[in-house]
């Protein structure tokens, strides 16, 4: 059965339509006819049919004009032109304007039933998409930010200022700050947001396939290529390209990513033919990616080409007013999820909380809440369940109770905060510096005379 799905048939000629729509409706399908291209596009209007079987001759408008009109109000809607043979190249043309297909007169009706079924098959996933198109607008939206501290109210309004425009962005910030979020929210607040979100995650893939992934390629192209594929940038064309930790593509494949923005089209692999591609791109680095164009790991002309907008993701232990308001929200998820009555986070777990770095930011917190959740046994969270944030843990609390003399607490003190810097900001010295708010030059004496191990 096809789920009473809507089937619309226009065809001129009395007995052909009746007989198609009493086989239609043994088959499961509420089905609407029409004698006339102006009676069929009233009836497409107000149905909004599943498919629709649309003959190439009809009477005044003929089946090119009723499907330019069909196409003009729903661009996705599935048309099946019905033609006599000789029609063949016009049904092809109408093919290549965006029609399903096209079958020739007499045709076996079940081999028109199994387009039908796959037209509207395709109407259902499309208004799924749509749906989830929909779902997705609604979760991220600039309203369901969750911040309240200034400097994620600057970065914020400075994404919405953004949003609208046709600039490439780029979002700096360590690890788990939340930069795919921002990006997810400036997609669905500009003007592309019916259009695809289509992520790429660089680090996650081998050098040897970053090309292909981007790209695309066609058969043969290389071993295992069996058919032709698609690249990342077809598949955002219309919307957003969101190229995840950009500072991880290697040199050799910057020189064609840069092509690709500045000509705006591509060129698969195994193949001389360029692919016009309309999207906007937003990329993301936890890299300080002009210190990487110093050294010459990054190309200079691609940083500037990605980088018209620099918006800064700050790391949650220079955001801590938030901690709170995300663990309320993580709090809430997780115990819907799990089906516990959690209505709070204890005071002393909240100050655990406070007094965290959180080196994993947002992510390390929504991680540690999902634990608690699972591990809580009361109505609120306590410090028992937050083992991972227990006082044995805190090296400050751990220097402070040890036995060694004050001059060497603090020297241990110092080199267990150097230590943390460097692993938050993957042992840039450079980077470590600003955080630390003293030179590089300075940074790397204390290393060396503390004794500091970077790894």
């Amino acid at each position: 059965m096809a789920d009473h799905r809507r089937l619309l048939v226009i065809e001129d000629e009395e007995g052909a339509a009746l007989a198609l729509e009493k086989f239609f409706r043994q088959k499961g399908y509420a089905v609407d006819r029409a004698a006339n291209g102006e009676a069929g596009l009233a009836a497409f209007r107000a149905q909004e049919p599943d498919a629709v079987l649309l003959d190439y001759r009809l009477p005044g408008m003929d089946g090119e004009q009723v499907f330019q009109a069909m196409k003009a109000l729903r661009p996705l809607a599935p048309v099946i032109i019905m033609t006599a043979y000789g029609e063949i190249e016009r049904a092809v043309r109408l093919l290549k304007a965006g029609a399903f297909h096209y079958i020739t007169k007499p045709f076996e009706l079940d081999v028109l039933a199994h387009l039908v079924a796959e037209a509207a098959g395709k109407s259902a996933l499309t208004r799924e998409n749509v749906r989830l198109q929909e779902k997705l607008e609604g979760r991220y939206s600039f309203a369901n930010l969750i911040y309240r501290s200034a400097a994620m109210a600057e970065t914020v309004n400075l994404a919405m200022r953004v949003a609208d425009s046709e600039a490439s962005v780029l979002v700096g910030g360590e690890s788990g700050t939340g930069k795919e979020v921002l990006a997810n929210v400036i997609h669905f607040a500009s003007p592309r947001k019916e259009g695809p979100f289509v992520k790429v995650s660089l680090a996650a893939l081998p050098a040897t396939l970053i090309e292909a992934e981007l790209f695309g390629h066609e058969r043969g192209a290389f071993t295992g290529a069996e058919k032709p594929r698609a690249g990342r940038f077809e598949e955002a064309d219309g919307g957003t390209l969101f190229l995840d930790e950009v500072g991880d593509l290697p040199l050799e494949t910057q020189v064609k990513l840069l092509r690709a923005i500045q000509e705006r089209e591509i060129v698969r692999l195994g193949s001389n033919k360029p692919i016009p591609v309309n999207i906007r791109l937003i990329s993301a680095t936890h890299r300080d990616l002009a210190a990487e164009v110093r050294r010459g790991a990054f190309r200079e002309d691609l940083y500037f080409r990605i980088n018209i907008i620099f918006i800064p993701m700050p790391p949650l232990r220079r955001r801590r007013e938030d901690i709170p308001f995300l663990a309320e929200h993580f709090l809430k998820k997780f115990s819907e999820r799990e089906r516990k009555p959690l209505r709070a986070i204890g005071r002393r777990a909240l100050n655990m909380l406070m007094r965290h770095d959180f080196p994993g930011n947002v992510r390390e917190l929504e991680n540690i809440i999902e634990r608690a959740v699972i591990l809580a046994r009361g109505d609120e969270i306590g410090e028992e369940d937050l083992p991972l944030l227990s006082q044995a843990d805190d090296p400050a609390r751990r220097i402070a109770a040890g036995s060694a003399p004050l001059p060497e607490k603090i020297r241990e003190f110092e080199r267990e905060l150097i230590r943390q810097a460097l692993q938050r900001n993957r042992l840039v010295v450079a980077q470590a510096a600003r955080e630390l708010g003293i030179s590089e030059s300075t940074l790397r004496y204390k290393i060396e005379s503390l004794g500091v191990k970077e790894s």
